[in-house]
């Protein structure tokens, strides 16, 4: 009773760990796409196609429903996959719109038009690649309007973080919030745009200063999971749980287990 969860490395685990811990039930089956990692400064094509053969790998594997914990994927390939249409009794989900939703005080499923939000400067933290498809602001222009997102593209620190150089990581983070902060002197609020960002949330956080509220997509897409899946429950999916890579499996399992602070065992995708 798998559901798949996919990211372009280990970054992806901060949704995992927070999904587990809010559906203990349920099993998960995890795919880093190692060997190719990061996607983050790749063309939208090879993201689309890299992303397609990993969801296509954990649909085969009886995972009906495939979560996109990769931001730069679900912002370059979600939109393409849905519009050309999945196998029946099969879905693929981003992490975009959880984030947003808590962003505008949304309900999740709220489809009424876009409105005026309490919070109007926004900094966006993010992969070149997930900046450059603007799918952040177009996703947010259908809930609210008003809202001045300034965008900063993080280059090297997903690269830091998946060799575990968290010194260089936290060096990068700095210098990247000094960029933005630059641009836009008071946000009110900052996202970040990447799933390996969490791992350095308070970095960021320090960076930012104690008045700009951090928004973390593990928690929130973990408690959208949950909602869907009781609306949903033939979503689960009828294959086994566990941990799969494209790369090293020893390499990448040490890696995990240093991310997450608990034993994680990666096979051979």
């Amino acid at each position: 009773m798998a559901v798949g969860i996919f990211d372009s490395g280990l970054g992806g685990l901060t949704v995992l760990d927070a999904a587990q811990a809010r559906l203990p039930d349920v099993d998960f089956l995890y795919y880093a796409d190692s060997a190719h990692a990061p996607y983050g400064v790749r063309d939208v094509d090879d993201i689309c196609a890299l992303t397609q053969r990993a969801v296509e790998d954990l649909w085969s594997r009886g995972a009906n429903l495939v979560i996109l914990a990769c931001n730069t994927a679900s912002a370059a390939a979600l939109r393409r996959m849905q519009e050309a249409g999945v196998p029946d009794g099969k879905r693929v989900l981003g992490v975009f719109v959880p984030l947003i939703e808590a962003l505008t005080e949304r309900q999740w499923g709220d489809n009424s038009p876009p409105r005026e939000v309490a919070t109007k400067h926004v900094a966006l933290f993010a992969t070149p690649a997930t900046v450059a498809t603007r799918a952040f602001q177009r996703e947010l222009a259908f809930r609210a309007i008003g809202v001045d997102v300034e965008a900063q593209s993080c280059g090297g620190v997903v690269d830091a973080i998946e060799d575990g150089d968290m010194i260089l990581a936290e060096a990068l983070v700095r210098s990247h919030v000094d960029a933005l902060t630059r641009k836009m002197p008071q946000p009110e609020a900052a996202i970040l745009g990447c799933t390996h960002y969490p791992l350095m949330e308070q970095v960021f956080q320090d960076a930012l200063g104690p008045d700009v509220r951090v928004f973390s997509q593990g928690k929130l897409v973990g408690d959208s999971l949950a909602d869907y899946l009781q609306r949903h429950p033939d979503m689960l999916g009828d294959g086994p749980g566990g941990y799969l890579t494209t790369g090293d499996p020893r390499k990448v399992s040490s890696r995990a287990t240093q991310f997450l602070r608990r034993e994680i065992r990666f096979d051979a995708a």
